[in-house]
């Protein structure tokens, strides 16, 4: 089969000078975790943030099958979150205890961390839009980076909770925070940033400028900044967990809830963007059933694996491009995409010889 054209990638990656910075403060992180913790403890508290990481991914994986993110982009939001959004967090404290000489563990639980780490973490869900803005197109992308971002962040922040908890407390302490921090809520920074995300996602949807963006990120981050405070405060006023079960987990499933009503929408998006491309004679009503469906990508995938050697794979990249298509689509309408006409040449010729693939004998 002929090379497949490629979309144009500006608009849909990171640049690798910004990974780059992020590298070097990374080494920063490193040194500070070190100094402050102790090199065992760190590494410790390491190897068991990576179990709350890998349950925050595998729900954002759920959330992004329907139209996957780019690679770059996706590293790019846990970095930013587990380094940059980190570090932001840490000056401003070493700042405030420097200035003020003293803690109040209430006033920074609930004023201070919601309010930086949000604004830490935020700033990096806009600068994907900046940065990324033909990828971020949808309150779902939203969603997806913020959650990401947030999912990054938690993992440096459990670091260095379950690595104090090691050395001031020993084991029984460690076990205690790795199971409130690791088991019962592994998922609250990633929920928190999702609403910035949601708000910016939402602003790219109706093709609004950076300014709009940033405006509408802003009331996200309202959101996130009572929501964080709210959590917060309910771990530490009153019965934890009474509070915990009557509001920390009906806040949990209310946010999934509206994630599948989210997903939803954007099935019912895809299918009229591609409806549009049937009415053109690109697709049959059938191939739009098939690739903008749950059933119909079910089926289509089973039909797949069951033809000769087996095109499973020739299937699902049938069913990305669908997507993307009609994320351009989706684009073109609003006329907010320069590479939107390129992007849909590609596309559509790529889904015609990935098509000859499949029905190929």
């Amino acid at each position: 089969m002929p090379a497949l054209p490629v979309p144009e990638r500006k608009g849909r990656s990171a640049s690798i000078w910004l990974f780059g910075i992020l590298g070097f403060l990374m080494l920063v992180l490193i040194a500070y975790f070190a100094l402050f913790i102790g090199t065992t403890a760190s590494i410790v508290g390491m190897i068991l943030a990576l179990v709350p990481l890998a349950i925050v991914l595998f729900g954002v994986r759920l959330i992004d099958r329907w139209e996957p993110e780019p690679k770059s982009l996706v590293i790019f939001a846990l970095a930013w979150g587990a380094i940059a959004s980190v570090g932001i967090s840490l000056l401003f404290d070493l700042l405030l205890t420097i200035s003020v000489g003293t803690r109040n563990d209430f006033f920074t639980a609930i004023v201070q961390a919601p309010f930086i780490e949000e604004i830490a973490k935020g700033l990096g869900v806009f600068l994907l839009f900046v940065i990324g803005r033909r990828a971020l197109d949808g309150p779902v992308d939203g969603i997806v980076y913020g959650a990401l971002v947030g999912a990054g962040f938690a993992f440096t922040e459990n670091i260095q909770y379950f690595g104090i908890s090691l050395v001031t407390g020993g084991a029984g302490d460690l076990t205690l925070t790795f199971l409130l921090r690791g088991i019962v809520s592994p998922f609250a920074h990633a929920m928190f940033t999702a609403l910035t995300g949601f708000a910016i996602g939402l602003a790219a949807r109706r093709g609004a400028s950076t300014a709009a963006a940033l405006g509408s990120g802003a009331i996200g981050l309202i959101g996130a900044i009572a929501l964080h405070a709210f959590w917060n405060g309910s771990s530490l006023l009153g019965d934890f967990p009474v509070l915990y079960l009557t509001t920390q987990v009906p806040l949990f499933l209310g946010f999934i809830f509206a994630i599948i009503a989210l997903r939803r929408e954007e099935a019912r998006l895809t299918k009229s963007r591609l409806d549009d491309y049937a009415a053109a004679g690109w697709f049959t009503p059938e191939e739009v059933t098939m690739l903008a469906t749950h059933a119909g990508r079910k089926a289509g995938l089973q039909w797949a694996q069951g033809l000769r050697g087996n095109r499973r794979g020739t299937m699902r990249a049938f069913i990305k491009d669908a997507a993307a298509l009609a994320a351009v689509r989706q684009r073109a309408i609003h006329g907010h995409d320069a590479y939107a006409a390129s992007d849909e040449q590609a596309l559509l010729a790529r889904m015609r010889l990935t098509r000859a693939e499949l029905l190929a004998y």
